[in-house]
């Protein structure tokens, strides 16, 4: 009996000492979450004022908004027009082509601007000179940090019938032309501006990706006989697959929000055909021509397909690829 009790006794202090061990690590997570949590509350307050606070403003696209009224009103001086803007944007005569236009410009960036990143970033990480690797990434980072009115200034000064690519045309016996009146060559203007501004920055994140491999596999691959092409094809692309995959979907998200900034620099009446975005026409109809409502409602429109489009290819990422946001 006394060695029953014992056991009994013995059994029962272990079960304390594992209820105060399990009591005792949920006070200490309980306290680093405390603390973590507090850490993030000033950056989820921002949001929530600065981008959760403001939209209520929505409510704007189905009225006939005046500047200065009250959004919502209980006095009947709110004039509410339901889907009127929505169909007056999709039944529009220029409708068609800000769609064509939109989505030839981001079709021509998600193309070259999305793989450019990729090649160059590979062929980086191939550079063994530390210092001359450092200089080439520092050389393609600049042009991120370019303001768009500079980058703009310079390519129409380019592009100006007394520019540097009319002056190259006249040496070679050809004569000049118009590039910025020219609808037909803006695309071309436009891609080849973006990818210039923008590749060096977007490689960072590849370059971070490729940063993070087992260097024994490459070890491996060339006592294999790989050489540097196939290393890169079989090691590299597929370790930052997840990373290329992340930033595809999210590429295609954006397919309607065009740079409208930049376009707006760039673009002139004579070039609306092929360079006149949803950006553009927002800006100049309802900013510029105080359609506050109708603004709004385009906005809506183009968020509404954008998160459409980003499902979509975050469903087909993460049956084709295995990789998704969520």
């Amino acid at each position: 009996m006394n060695l029953k009790l014992k056991d009994t006794m013995r059994k029962s202090g272990a079960n304390q000492n594992e209820k105060r061990k399990k009591n005792y690590q949920k006070k200490i997570s309980w306290k680093e979450q405390a603390e973590l949590m507090l850490i993030m509350f000033p950056t989820f307050a921002l949001i929530f004022i600065f981008c959760y606070i403001p939209l209520y403003g929505i409510l704007i696209a189905f009225q006939d908004y005046i500047p200065g009224s009250s959004i919502i009103s209980f006095d009947g001086s709110t004039k509410w027009v339901g889907l009127q803007h929505f169909v007056d944007f999709l039944t529009s005569k220029t409708f068609p082509r800000l769609i064509r236009n939109t989505l030839v410009l981001n079709g021509l960036h998600l193309v070259f601007g999305f793989i450019t990143p990729i090649i160059f970033a590979l062929i980086l990480n191939e550079i063994k000179n530390h210092s001359y690797k450092k200089i080439v990434q520092t050389a393609s980072y600049l042009p991120y940090f370019i303001s768009n009115v500079i980058v703009a200034g310079m390519v129409l000064s380019f592009v100006d019938t007394n520019g540097i690519i009319n002056v190259v045309r006249k040496m070679m016996g050809f004569s000049t032309k118009v590039y910025n009146m020219d609808p037909k060559a803006f695309p071309i203007i436009y891609t080849i501006t973006t990818v210039w501004k923008n590749f060096g920055w977007d490689s960072i994140l590849y370059l971070s990706a490729m940063s993070s491999i087992d260097m024994n596999l490459y070890e491996a691959a060339r006592m294999d006989g790989a050489n540097r092409a196939k290393q890169m094809w079989y090691i590299t692309l597929p370790s930052i697959k997840p990373t290329i995959m992340l930033l595809l979907i999210f590429a295609i998200g954006g397919m309607l929000g065009t740079n409208t900034d930049l376009i707006l620099l760039l673009y002139n009446p004579a070039t609306y055909e092929t360079a006149d975005v949803i950006g553009t026409y927002v800006y100049r109809d309802s900013l510029l021509g105080g359609r506050f409502s109708f603004g709004t409602a385009v906005g809506l429109f183009t968020s509404v397909l954008n998160f459409t489009l980003i499902f979509i290819a975050n469903k087909v990422s993460a049956k084709v690829a295995d990789y998704s946001l969520w």
